[in-house]
């Protein structure tokens, strides 16, 4: 007998809704293999992305999985919130990934951005930061909506340049413009909420309020630094247009 084929063909859609997976998380599943044993094993963390939409963890040498990196830099991360209902009605992507260790100066800002509670360990001798490359994706839909993705699939190509202009336009952003902040997060179908902005990337906004992430996707992928702010000014005022 024929085994049946149970994946689908990578569209958009499905490539949009892994990379809102990635890129809305707060934290994730994470699975390594236990050095002693070999036998897998999962942890709980905290995770922000870079500008590619790679997750980036801070873990501590103490913790088991940080020595299981060292040993064996393999691992998966699992993304998805299961919400109301039967969860596995619910979307999720498991990321297969090469963890590699992240210069604290290339990523730091970045990481605290997203995980600001994490200042408070941030800097501990023992911390280090991680990135995890994804090399493919396992993507979930709900049932029945199973793909399989490549690295080209979830992550963003991001243009020369970028890494030294985000950490000021984001600063920028949320203290000067913070009315145009509130304008974005309206555009994302986000509730009233202090909102500021935690991320750009060359495909949209990452909004937070508290523990609350949404996502604002610009109407194409920017290819150059310098595209950034006529974006962010042509989001808020089309905002302001559609408002009257």
């Amino acid at each position: 007998m024929t085994k049946k084929d149970v994946l689908r063909k990578t569209d958009d859609e499905a490539r949009r809704l892994a990379q809102n997976l990635m890129r809305r998380a707060s934290y994730g599943s994470l699975a390594v293999l236990e050095p002693e044993t070999g036998v897998p094993l999962a942890s709980r963390v905290s995770i922000a992305t870079d500008y590619s939409g790679a997750p980036v963890i801070l873990i501590s040498q103490l913790s088991a999985h940080f020595g299981a990196l060292e040993q064996d830099t393999r691992c998966s991360l699992m993304l998805g919130e299961p919400g109301r209902g039967d969860p596995l009605a619910h979307p999720r992507v498991t990321l297969v990934c090469n963890a590699v260790i992240a210069p604290r100066k290339d990523i730091r800002a970045r990481f605290l951005s997203y995980q600001p509670k994490a200042a408070l360990y941030a800097d501990f001798g023992d911390f280090a930061f991680w990135r995890l490359m994804p090399e493919r994706a396992s993507l979930n839909g709900g049932f029945g909506k199973a793909y399989a993705l490549a690295a080209d699939d979830v992550l963003t190509p991001v243009p020369e340049g970028w890494a030294a202009l985000e950490p000021e336009a984001v600063a920028h952003m949320n203290s000067d413009h913070p009315d145009a902040v509130q304008l974005y997060a309206e555009c994302a179908g986000a509730s009233p909420a202090p909102w500021r902005i935690a991320g750009l990337d060359p495909d949209g906004i990452d909004l937070h309020a508290g523990s609350i992430t949404e996502r604002l996707w610009f109407d194409r992928r920017l290819t150059k630094p310098e595209e950034l702010h006529p974006k962010l000014i042509a989001i808020a005022k089309q905002a302001r247009k559609d408002k009257g």
